[in-house]
């Protein structure tokens, strides 16, 4: 079949939404990390439902973050203390969930995108909810066809992003498209992360292959030629390989989210390279706490957490009418275009994409 079957390319997007905003950029607070390091401790085993003053164990990614005070929000409203467990990226964190369907790590699972999103669903991992908060905006980001597998949290854009300060203090010209890219000036300044481990990673690839047709292959040998950088995940290539990330790395040119320049002054994004993105929270099939795992469904589409997410993991939230911190729409930018497929398109052929991916980039 043609590869692009079933593929929109440009679509437009509406609203104020933005992509999976970029989870958990920059702007890490010590508080939190303590906090999280102390009240919530790797856990494996499942707490029981019927015990009182019990706890939810949820898996998600190593950038989730949200303010001690909305999480202990949980405990105060139902009793529950929440434990958090990361798992790699978005795609590492899909595939934990999808080996262990029946027999799970945890009580539910937040941070599988519209981009891995089928893998949990055909392995049975998750469990059958539909959560009343979902009529206030989320269940219109819904999977076609599992509306009741995951249930949407936020949205956002996976965009290249650019510090434009490196380039303005040397004088040099930026790419102006995420096409400049096949320039050996520009590859060798790049950081991409892997499709096969990373949801922004896919998210891009995804791209190439909308925009590009049949000659995203040649785009990524050039690109891989020319020198750029892949590696396994996000927190590596922007906080550690990014000339602009913490880590003040020597690349450029990075891929994150539409959003992240809102937290990142001197950079700008590529609104030419988008892919939306959407994350999700389901239950996971087989917990022995369902009833917990679904009040933290409930929780997490709750004006508390909604409200915060745009500062704290710099993505949108899918409930409609919440409000954005001042500014902020102006400083996250929504790409008026983007390249978009359906996830069954995405299912259907992410295993040939990726392999041709790899032949592409000999790895």
């Amino acid at each position: 079949m043609n590869q692009l079957q079933g593929v929109n390319e440009l679509q437009p997007v509406g609203g104020t939404g933005r992509r999976r905003g970029w989870a958990g950029i920059v702007s890490r607070t010590i508080a939190l990390t303590v906090g999280v390091g102390l009240a919530f401790t790797t856990a494996v085993a499942c707490a029981d439902e019927s015990t009182a003053g019990g706890e939810v164990t949820l898996l998600t990614h190593e950038s989730f973050e949200l303010p001690e005070s909305v999480i202990d929000g949980f405990r105060q409203e139902t009793g529950l203390t929440l434990k958090i467990v990361r798992s790699g990226d978005a795609g590492q964190l899909a595939s934990t969930v999808s080996l262990t369907p029946g027999a799970p790590k945890g009580d539910a699972v937040y941070g599988i995108d519209n981009t891995f999103a089928s893998r949990p669903i055909q392995a049975g991992a998750l469990e059958s909810y539909e959560s009343p908060l979902a009529a206030g905006g989320a269940a219109e980001y819904a999977v076609p066809g599992a509306a009741d597998q995951l249930t949407a949290v936020d949205r956002g854009d996976v965009c290249l992003n650019i510090d434009n300060t490196w380039y303005e203090s040397r004088s040099l010209t930026p790419p102006a498209s995420f096409r400049d890219l096949t320039k050996p000036e520009y590859a060798s300044q790049t950081v991409l992360t892997d499709p096969a481990t990373s949801s922004p990673g896919t998210a891009f690839l995804l791209t190439t292959v909308g925009a590009l047709g049949d000659g995203w292959q040649d785009y990524w040998k050039q690109v891989v030629g020319g020198g750029a950088t892949i590696v396994s995940g996000w927190e590596v290539a922007y906080n550690q390989l990014f000339s602009a990330g913490e880590g003040k790395g020597d690349k450029p040119i990075v891929l994150s989210y539409a959003s992240s320049p809102a937290a990142t002054p001197g950079t700008s994004a590529l609104l030419d390279s988008c892919f939306p993105q959407v994350e999700y929270i389901g239950v996971l099939k087989g917990t022995r706490n369902s009833t917990g795992a679904r009040k933290l469904v409930d929780y997490m589409l709750s004006p508390a957490v909604q409200s915060a997410l745009p500062e704290s993991m710099y993505v949108y939230p899918v409930q409609r009418d919440v409000a954005l911190p001042e500014g902020w729409p102006a400083r996250a930018a929504v790409p008026a275009w983007m390249s978009s497929m359906p996830p069954a398109t995405i299912a259907e052929n992410r295993e040939s994409w990726l392999d041709q991916w790899r032949a592409a980039v000999g790895r």
